[in-house]
């Protein structure tokens, strides 16, 4: 299995290592979770690095193209999509992050006003359940910081409608755990698991299907509910169609912020603007309500590190970190900084803003202000559009 090292050296390096495998290899395999033990994944094992913009979406999609063309690609290009999609659909809805999060504060009162509820949770997050494979499962979500995508689905399936557990208590289980975790992928991932996303279409972890794609290292006949109904529905959030921001562009010396949503640097024109000044902040703690685990914050805080010292050479002005709460009072120049999606970098953002930090220019990447708009409704709609997306994007011809 590959390090995670958090630079973005190390992202790039690991694209390139899978770039060969990610067209007709990844499509017939990416569903087979070969264990922690294998040498290689069946997938990238790219997402901690996409995740904070330390790989971008668009570099892997167009090394996967440029590898295997179009065709061969395109199974890979579209789960890469589907991150473009939960973003732009959590965009258009933001009351349902702030939602989930109420609901996971609630559900954390139950736990502590409830034993029996406490201790499914406790023995599930242990990985005492006696179910073999969601208990492996659980501790490599602990140990390791990631899980295979089709072992994901099936633990929060189990988790939901086997263990009877809430799901916003699984979503932070994961937000807390893993490295990846992100606000728009892994909510509304629970919640299509759920039946929640797509109203009343909801996934059921099956043993066959289990024994199946696990190689036969596990089958769990007679432990799970086979046969549950979705999760009852919960409000409707009229959705907006997300517009790119229309701010004016600063021109002459500027301050540029980074934080953990976005740290590449590469790709964005900054022409006519003078960078003068370079802090950043990681808000990566707060993505769930107890807190992250201590890998998960250190990834955050060292990929920030990494993208500071590179900004440094690239600009020649020192950058510094800095805490959220210290982002008002930072600089008087212009600021601009990467688009940071719904989540808790957004929120720090708008909060030092409200407090006095000058208005922000926010930068967003031509992929996203390509895919965004489409994602109001279901994955087909970006689906559906995905050539025309990527060249509008730059990324391949249509």
């Amino acid at each position: 299995m590959p390090q995670f090292t958090p630079t973005r050296e190390a992202g790039l390096a690991r694209l390139g290592a899978v770039a060969a495998a990610l067209g007709r290899d990844y499509a017939a395999g990416r569903n087979t979770d070969r264990g922690p033990d294998a040498p290689e994944p069946s997938t990238s094992a790219l997402s901690p690095w996409l995740r904070h913009g330390l790989v971008l979406e668009e570099e892997a999609m167009r090394a996967a193209l440029a590898a295997h063309g179009a065709q061969e690609a395109g199974k890979f290009v579209e789960e890469v999509a589907w991150r473009a999609y939960f973003k732009g659909w959590l965009e258009g809805r933001p009351a349902v992050w702030d939602a989930y999060r109420a609901q996971a504060r609630r559900e954390r009162d139950r736990l502590a006003a409830e034993s029996g509820l406490r201790r499914v949770h406790d023995d599930a997050c242990a990985g005492r359940t006696g179910i073999g494979c969601f208990d492996d499962w659980a501790r490599e979500v602990v140990g390791r910081g990631w899980l295979h995508n089709h072992a994901r689905m099936w633990f929060a399936s189990i988790w939901i409608f086997t263990l009877r557990l809430p799901w916003s208590l699984g979503a932070e289980f994961f937000l807390r755990h893993l490295l990846d975790g992100d606000p728009a992928s892994n909510t509304l991932s629970w919640r299509w698991v759920g039946g929640l996303h797509t109203r009343g279409k909801h996934y059921v972890a099956r043993a066959e299907n289990i024994a199946r794609y696990t190689d036969g290292r596990y089958d769990p006949a007679g432990q799970l509910d086979e046969d549950p109904t979705p999760l009852p529905p919960d409000d409707d959030v009229p959705p907006h169609r997300f517009s790119p921001p229309a701010a004016p562009r600063p021109e002459g010396r500027v301050a540029l912020l980074l934080h953990e949503d976005d740290l590449a640097l590469d790709g964005f024109d900054l022409g006519g603007m003078e960078v003068s000044a370079v802090a950043g902040f990681s808000a990566r703690a707060d993505t769930a309500l107890g807190g992250c685990a201590g890998p998960v914050a250190a990834f955050a805080r060292d990929g920030l590190e990494d993208a500071l010292r590179r900004a440094e050479g690239r600009f020649g002005v020192p950058a510094s970190r800095l805490d959220a709460d210290a982002l008002a009072g930072w600089t008087d120049l212009p600021v601009v900084t990467p688009y940071a999606p719904v989540g808790p970098a957004a929120a720090a953002l708008a909060g030092a803003e409200a407090a006095g930090l000058p208005p922000l220019h926010r930068l967003l990447r031509p992929w996203h202000a390509a895919a965004w708009p489409h994602a109001g409704r279901g994955f087909f709609q970006v689906r559906a559009r995905l050539p025309g997306l990527l060249a509008e994007a730059g990324i391949a011809a249509a």
